[in-house]
């Protein structure tokens, strides 16, 4: 029998610190089994793991737990990230200094003393929240934690980057590109959200070369006027027609540039009619210079002010000049009015700042040649649900340039690149080794193509998204175990929030398929976000994150696992996080400890199945009903709809109704029932119990081991799913029976009666005559009357 008379959060302790010990889930490379891979999507380390985390990583354990139940050999690894431009803002922020202030290597010292600060904090709530990672431990093997700036991972991120680079994949080239000013980097078009912000819409006179006419041109970034490359209007726009061909004069720098059309012009927006820098001033304006041919030319530095090509506004800030422009348009007759709208305006999605349009050599992984091989990929991957496919298809046509992988940070995957200073030849290393030109020499004494032996290191590093699209790759050991890798890949699954779909999960595929020709995955999981119960999305900047440590301090992990089954289906919309809820749950763990412990009374049940009576072959039927419901959406990732169907006949028709009923057979105190008739109780009754504990074994794996531990002695996550045991049953059905009950304990309160009360007599259908010892046993009926 059960020690503890209730289930208590604290117990919960002793049990995932067990499981740590043990290493009960540790993943064997060597395995037989058919390998089930999760892709996990490494979270920050530098901000402890919030509600979004903890929730979607419970989710992703109940996946695993399963797949383990049905055969599996489960590789589940934690990654942690620690690149990029998040780790630097946090290591300025806490040691107030910059990268360029200080040396780099001490830079770098600074992060890593950051990051020796947070990393064991962002395992800990995984740990208690019962995440069944296949390791706890770092390393190297197959499972283990990893470290997205780890040697090893840096090492297989430039492998990667030299085997594009010798397929041709990877070229630099000079061009205007997305550039933030806070971050200090370029950064790629899906990096790069919008906002609605107030400005100021510009109606400016530009003159007709030759002839008195006057053009008026409305725009938003007067101060671009400087690096103005031409005028366009809308082919279609029967106004300008007569201004093909000719030539129209800049106000303030007085340049010549060509009218042409073109349908980029809106015929509805200002004049219809534009002029288009070659500074761009947004990526349409990038995409349209590419269209044409036309040479960019930026005027903005990196430091967000106006450079020398701007004449008198160089050195201001751009809103300054664009202000002091707009003054002297105003003063020298050029400005016909100007109006307030809300403009759609580019900004960094990680530091907010408005992106600017800057000339910089970059480097370039080819992607425009792969988007239609992309599409037919997505075909043959799995999507959960299918509605989100849709998300990589529409971000798949909107890409419209090659993809910059170059940044100018410091706390990032080195590119690995030498070159001569000579005469320039790019010197690409052997992979195996994980390389930082900045600081090393390159592996030849000697340039292969002029014997020149002075060197210049690249000083940029890759993109974040570059590292993070081969996570892959890094947990099936792509390199280091090329023949684990043909066993394992592609990995089984793929989980990730929508929002990430544009960067992470579409540059994995394009990447994976550019190195192996294969899909990245068999599945991908999208989820939506757990808001919070205002229903707004959690963040920092509101103040409105929930730290799921307190609220396991508060209500227990398996509270909130099972409000992450029941709340709803995450990849169809979004959880609202409701304490309220969590707390709520805390009730079924106690009627499911309460089962238990009254079942564990008869635990001395036949080892093999007795002839069943009628009422046993009833709720076996049931159970069946809910283990195929179970497997089937269990094997889709579906939690939610089991979760709350098993909910449902834990309280309402096991405990409830087949409990209450059986009792007097269980007992047999007044000898109405045979032997056989009470074993075939004790046997269900303990069948029951072990297959719904392995049913919700899964969704709350706490308390389902202590209890069949316990009981059976037996660690319920080594134990094979359940199997239908397609039992036939068609006397009556359960909302009869309920129904039955129902009556008869209103016809008990409608008389003053308790439920524990006699009554002398009730009609009931004659097809429960077979179960009416157990209808007189629980209810206390005298005398039936069959209807």
């Amino acid at each position: 029998m059960l020690a503890e008379t209730n289930w208590k959060k604290d117990l919960e302790k002793e049990i995932y610190e067990e499981w740590k010990k043990s290493k009960a889930y540790k993943f064997d490379p060597k395995t037989k089994k058919k390998i089930y891979s999760i892709d996990t999507p490494p979270p920050y380390v530098n901000a402890p793991v919030h509600m979004g985390h903890c929730t979607t990583y419970i989710l992703m354990d109940m996946f695993a737990r399963f797949k383990r139940m049905t055969g599996f050999e489960v590789l589940f690894p934690l990654g942690l990230d620690r690149n990029g431009l998040p780790i630097e803002v946090a290591t300025e922020k806490k040691f107030n200094v910059r990268p360029g202030s200080v040396p780099r290597e001490k830079f770098i010292e600074y992060c890593k003393k950051l990051l020796e600060e947070f990393s064991t904090k962002s395992t800990e709530t995984f740990l208690r929240s019962g995440i069944s990672f296949s390791s706890w431990e770092p390393g190297k093997n197959p499972g283990d934690i990893y470290f997205t700036d780890s040697d090893e991972y840096r090492k297989l991120t430039q492998s990667t980057f030299i085997d594009l680079w010798k397929k041709g994949l990877v070229y630099e080239d000079k061009r205007l590109n997305n550039y933030c000013p806070g971050c200090r980097t370029t950064v790629a078009d899906n990096e790069v959200d919008h906002v609605d912000l107030k400005t100021f819409l510009n109606h400016v006179k530009f003159r007709v070369k030759g002839s008195e006419e006057e053009i008026v041109i409305a725009t938003t970034r007067p101060e671009l006027l400087c690096t103005a490359g031409t005028v366009v209007y809308h082919p279609d726009d029967k106004r300008y027609q007569h201004l093909k061909g000719q030539k129209a004069i800049v106000p303030i720098y007085n340049l010549e540039i060509p009218i042409q059309p073109h349908p980029i012009a809106k015929p509805e927006y200002g004049s219809g009619i534009m002029f288009m820098s070659k500074s761009a001033g947004d990526q349409n304006a990038i995409r349209f210079l590419i269209e044409i041919g036309m040479e960019a030319e930026s005027c903005i530095t990196i430091e967000g002010k106006m450079d020398k090509n701007s004449g008198f506004l160089a050195g201001m800030k751009v809103e300054d000049a664009r202000k002091s422009i707009i003054e002297r348009l105003e003063k020298e007759g050029f400005l016909v009015k100007k109006e307030e709208i809300i403009h759609s305006t580019p900004i960094c999605e990680r530091s907010k700042h408005a992106i600017e349009f800057i000339t910089m050599p970059e480097y370039y992984v080819k992607q425009l040649d792969f988007l239609d091989d992309i599409k037919k990929l997505s075909d043959k991957i799995n999507f959960y649900s299918k509605k989100n496919k849709q998300l990589l298809l529409d971000w798949i046509s909107a890409v419209s340039i090659d993809w910059p992988v170059s940044r100018r940070r410091v706390y990032a995957t080195e590119i690995p690149l030498w070159y001569c200073k000579k005469c320039g030849e790019v010197v690409v290393p052997p992979k195996g080794k994980y390389y930082q030109p900045w600081k090393e020499s390159p592996p030849i004494n000697a340039c292969t193509k002029c014997g020149g032996k002075e060197f210049r290191g690249e000083e940029r590093v890759f993109d974040t998204w570059f590292d993070s699209s081969i996570s892959p790759l890094y947990i099936l050991q792509f390199v280091e175990n090329p023949e684990f890798f043909k066993k394992a890949f592609p990995a089984t699954l793929r989980p990730q929030g929508k929002e990430i779909v544009r960067t992470w999960l579409y540059y994995t595929i394009l990447r994976c398929y550019q190195l192996t020709g294969k899909p990245a995955f068999d599945d991908v999981w999208i989820h939506y976000h757990i808001l919070d119960k205002q229903g707004r999305k959690m963040s920092k900047s509101l103040g409105n994150v929930v730290d799921p440590a307190m609220l396991i301090d508060k209500f227990g992990a398996e509270s909130v696992r099972l409000w992450a089954a029941l709340e709803g289906n995450l990849v169809d919309t979004d959880f609202m996080c409701s304490e309220e809820k969590i707390q709520g749950n805390g009730k079924f763990l106690t009627k499911l400890w309460n089962v238990a412990r009254f079942i564990s009374g008869f635990s001395e049940a036949p080892k093999k199945r007795p002839q069943l009576t009628i009422l046993d072959s009833w709720v076996l039927s049931e159970l069946d009903q809910i283990i195929e419901l179970s497997k089937k959406q269990f094997g889709e990732y579906d939690f939610h709809n089991p979760g709350v169907r098993l909910r449902h006949f834990v309280w309402e028709i096991f405990a409830s109704h087949y409990l209450e009923l059986v009792k007097a057979r269980v007992y047999n105190t007044d000898g109405k029932f045979t032997k056989e008739e009470q074993e075939s109780a004790i046997w269900t009754l303990n069948h029951v119990l072990d297959t719904l504990l392995k049913l919700l074994s899964p969704i709350v794996p706490f308390i389902t081991y202590k209890i069949y531990k316990d009981l059976r002695g037996k660690d319920i996550h080594s134990e094979k799913f359940p199997i239908a045991e397609k039992i036939e049953f068609e006397k009556f059905t359960v909302d009869e029976l309920v129904e039955i009950n129902a009556a008869i304990w209103k016809a008990k309160r409608d008389k003053g009666l308790s439920l524990k009360d006699g009554l002398d007599n009730f009609d009931i259908s004659k097809k429960f005559k077979d179960i009416e010892r157990e209808l007189t046993g629980m209810h206390g009926i005298k005398e039936i009357k069959w209807v």
